[in-house]
């Protein structure tokens, strides 16, 4: 079995706090599922279209101190444990700590199975737990009833900026957290990883200042544009173009993930939340 996928943020926020968000269900039902049900130590169950398999609850709560949640989760098959924790860094700041076994990057790329999805489910829901505890907007989440991918936000900064942080390649590494080299010109690369990498997604698309189309190959094209307005941008993103019996949905996710930390980046001076 694959090493526990593991994901860290800091909430600059008190413990109680991010316990109070992370065990009350109308907190959940913002930023993780459609539905929830909280009875702790017995029931923490999370359901609805904006969890994978989300068709009824599948968790089954394994252990609960107040700082350290783990589940048993049914999904693709098999019983995957989530656990996370919560440690108080002083007053006024929680790092909080996801450990989500049975993820296989394999599945991430093949769509075989619905565990592929695990990283970038959990890499948004973090980023929004984050967000919702800031009071901002959250990023739109998955719809995995649908087969539609498009989604919208409204970031606080120029268009001229927020292009650049999308087209030039040491800024969107930054906000992605991941290397990514660009070539923003019809035929240029896209290459997650770097030029260095391997076989790169071809740009086909671009308007200087305004929108970008990508070519992924089997996983569609995915297209963003923006419009400013009184100094603020509205970005809009679609995925097209892929297989609708086999969605993308873990790329999606990723695209969704970025999106919230392409919104800090811009917006705020301590954007970054991620704890390597």
């Amino acid at each position: 079995m694959t090493e526990p996928l593991v994901l860290q943020v800091r909430a600059h926020h008190g413990l109680d706090e991010v316990r109070q968000a992370l065990i009350d269900p109308k907190a959940l039902n913002r930023w993780l599922g459609e539905h929830s049900t909280v009875d702790l130590p017995g029931t923490f169950e999370f359901w609805g279209r904006y969890i994978p398999e989300g068709d009824a609850p599948h968790q089954r709560v394994v252990g609960y101190d107040g700082s350290t949640l783990t589940l048993a989760w049914t999904l693709g098959g098999e019983e995957t444990t989530t656990e996370i924790t919560l440690v108080p860094q002083g007053d006024e700041s929680t790092v909080i700590k996801l450990s989500q076994t049975h993820f296989d990057f394999a599945d991430a790329i093949s769509g075989a199975n619905i565990r592929g999805v695990l990283q970038t489910f959990w890499a948004l829901a973090l980023a929004n737990l984050v967000d919702y505890l800031d009071g901002r907007e959250l990023t739109t989440r998955p719809d995995f009833t649908s087969a539609t991918f498009s989604g919208e936000a409204l970031i606080d900064a120029p268009a001229a900026q927020v292009y650049a942080s999308l087209t030039e390649s040491e800024k969107a590494s930054e906000w992605f957290g991941f290397p990514i080299g660009i070539e923003p010109y019809v035929g240029g690369r896209f290459a997650m990883g770097g030029f260095d990498t391997g076989p790169a997604a071809e740009v086909v698309e671009v308007v200087e200042g305004q929108k970008m189309s990508v070519d992924w190959g089997p996983a569609g094209i995915s297209t963003w544009e923006l419009a400013e307005s009184e100094g603020k941008t509205r970005l809009t993103f679609v995925m097209s173009g892929f297989d609708e019996s086999n969605p993308p949905y873990g790329a999606w996710l990723g695209w969704l993930s970025g999106v919230a930390g392409l919104r800090r980046y811009n917006e705020l001076a301590d954007w970054q939340v991620w704890v390597a």
